[in-house]
Formats: structure tokens, C-alpha cells, sequence
């Protein structure tokens, strides 16, 4: 929990340089390619940022004060992925996503880089086994799966703020300029758009599952699967949707907590899957240009996912125990609502 804890602020600190538009190339660059570095020096703090996360880098002494204090084989995970991250920022910095080769590769390095990460911390711990860590391409998927979702998910937030992660391969074939989508007379295409890159992200679903079959620890199981299954909910929730180039698309309140209670097994979150792909399924238009890869993908989802195993959970909990992990869930998902809102007025004001 500790390795983990400071994993996810080391990483905050290195995004919050990177999201930062007031820190000129010549100055960002060498400090994301040196920023690894910085985790064994005990004075290094960046005071200068206007992000609205600056406290990560202010206050870094701290951070990387307990990052010295943790197992070594903890610190080699967490300073080789921030190492490898800080690269891939850099180069994405001064290009855009053009094909899909590259919008993986721009969602590997800030994403399946933690997905990577976070599994070799589960092997070292011993909490699960050497097989988890050892196996990248998995642990990528899950990133990516993750990664892809909120950036379909966010198309007019990052409009609004001037940035384009949509990989022009694909959006170029339904528009002259990513930002023509969002046009009230483009809609039939810009959906059709979004349904390409909906499938393209429904091919990481049978990593996700295989990697979740191998997991052992209940803690670990939960804390992956969890964003996973909110991750299919919100791409069912957006298939088709014209909702995605006029506003927010949100999964509901109440669907987020049951999803974060069902969650608990490989039985339950293959049924999960298996939900949300056939109600993406039943919503595949006849005209789609995509439709029959969107059919295939969903065809082989559901080999890995048909219901019929047990959904029990792997414990059997006591119903007190469930009516305090019911209202943890709730308080957790108002705190998740009202981080979001705050985000939501920060970039109208002027961040997978």
C-alpha cells in the first residue's frame, strides 16, 4: 500500500510538470528526462508551477524522502517506470497522435507504463505471483484499456483546452480538423468516428480478463478491477452516443457503487463484461462503417466472458461488513463527484 502510495504521487508530481503550458520545451523537456533522477536528491522541489496539483512538486523533499525509505526492490520499480514515462512524455510533447501505432504508444507511456508499474509492485510484494509482473503485455492492456477510455470519453473537455489526443489516422477519415466533430452538421460522422475508436479499445477486454484470472490477492483484485469494469460501463454509455461532442458522458451514481460491489471475483467481472458488450452490441447501427469489427470484437469477448460461472463472491461477507463497504463505496464516489466537479471548473476556468 505504502510502495503504491508513493508510486501514484511520484507520478502525479512528473504529470503536473508535464500538464503544466507555462513551463517553456527548453525547460520541460530535460526536467522530464531527468526527473527520475531527482527522486535521490533530498533538496530537489519545483516551485515555479501553476498547476492546480503544484503541491506535489513543492513539496517533493517529502515524497522523495519516502521513496528513499522504501524496500530497494520497490525504489528500482518506481524510478525505472518514472524514467521510461518522463521519455515518452517528452517525445509526445513536440508531436501529435497521428496513427494508431502511436496512439498506443502515447497511451503505454502514460498508462500501460503504470499498468506495467503497478504488477511488478504486486510480484515484489509477493502478494501475487512472479507471473504478474513478468508479463508487460498484459499489464499494458490494462493501462491502455483504461488510458483509451477517458480519452474518447473526454473529446470536448480536451477540445476546450486546446489539446488532441484522438490518433488522426482514424479521425481524419470523418473530418478535415479533429475539432470539426464537435459541429452540429458533422454528427452522423463524428458518431461514426467514435465507434471506430470505441472498437478499437473493446480488443484490450480479453487482456484485461486474463489478467484478472490470474490474481490472487482480494485487495489487489478489487483495486484492478474496479476502474476496469467502470471503464466498459462508460464505453457502453458512449457507443453511438451523440452526447460525447456536446457534453459529459457519466456513467450513474448508483451504477458506479453496484459496479464497485460486484466487482470482487473473475466470475462476476466477466459477467459484467458480458453485460455491457451486448448492450453495446444491441446499439451497432446497420450503416456503421465499423460494424463488423464491432461485431467480431464483441463475438470474442464473449468466449471469454459467457455467464454460467459461479457469482459468488470468493468470501462470504457478513451483511454488516457489506453495509460498511456499501457506504464506503458511496463516500468514495461523492469524494471521486466532487474531484471531478472541481476539475470540471478548473478547465472551464481556463487534466486515465
Amino acid at each position: 500500500r505504502h510502495a503504491v502510495c508513493i508510486f501514484y504521487l511520484v507520478l502525479r508530481a512528473l504529470d503536473t510538470i508535464e500538464d503544466d503550458m507555462t513551463i517553456s520545451l527548453d525547460v520541460k523537456v530535460p526536467m522530464l528526462h531527468e526527473f527520475h533522477s531527482y527522486l535521490y536528491q533530498p533538496e530537489w522541489k519545483y516551485m515555479e508551477s501553476k498547476e492546480k496539483d503544484r503541491q506535489v512538486l513543492e513539496d517533493f523533499p517529502t515524497i522523495s524522502m519516502e521513496f528513499r525509505n522504501l524496500s530497494k526492490v520497490y525504489q528500482d520499480v518506481i524510478s525505472d517506470i518514472c524514467h521510461k514515462m518522463g521519455v515518452g512524455m517528452a517525445e509526445f510533447l513536440e508531436k501529435k497522435v497521428d496513427s494508431q501505432h502511436e496512439w498506443d504508444k502515447y497511451c503505454h507511456y502514460v498508462a500501460g507504463l503504470v499498468g506495467i508499474g503497478l504488477s511488478r509492485l504486486f510480484s515484489a510484494s509477493e502478494l501475487e505471483d512472479p507471473v504478474v509482473g513478468q508479463d508487460t503485455e498484459l499489464a499494458n492492456s490494462m493501462g491502455l484499456f483504461l488510458q483509451k477510455t477517458n480519452i474518447i470519453r473526454d473529446y470536448l473537455e480536451d477540445q476546450l483546452e486546446g489539446r488532441e489526443f484522438w490518433p488522426r489516422e482514424v479521425w481524419s477519415r470523418y473530418a478535415k480538423k479533429l475539432s470539426d466533430l464537435a459541429k452540429p452538421e458533422n454528427i452522423d460522422m463524428a458518431v461514426q468516428c467514435l465507434n471506430e475508436l470505441i472498437t478499437n479499445a473493446l480488443h484490450h477486454v480479453p487482456d484485461v480478463l486474463t489478467y484478472l484470472s490470474r490474481l490472487k490477492n482480494q485487495s489487489v483484485f478489487n483495486f484492478c478491477a474496479i476502474p476496469q469494469v467502470m471503464a466498459i460501463a462508460t464505453l457502453a454509455a458512449c457507443y453511438n452516443n451523440k452526447q460525447v461532442f456536446r457534453g459529459v458522458v457519466k456513467i450513474r451514481k448508483g451504477q458506479a457503487v453496484t459496479l464497485m460491489m460486484d466487482a470482487t471475483n473473475i466470475q462476476a467481472v466477466k459477467a459484467i463484461m458480458y453485460q455491457y458488450v451486448e448492450e453495446i452490441y444491441q446499439k451497432i447501427p446497420s450503416t456503421d462503417p465499423s460494424s463488423n469489427k464491432t461485431q467480431q470484437v464483441i463475438a470474442s469477448i464473449r468466449a471469454m466472458s459467457l455467464p454460467g460461472g459461479p457469482m459468488a463472491s470468493r468470501h462470504h461477507y457478513s451483511p454488516i461488513y457489506l453495509s460498511c463497504a456499501m457506504l464506503l463505496a458511496a463516500l468514495s464516489w461523492q469524494y471521486l463527484s466532487t474531484i471531478s466537479k472541481a476539475t470540471e471548473e478548473y478547465v472551464q476556468a481556463g487534466e486515465n
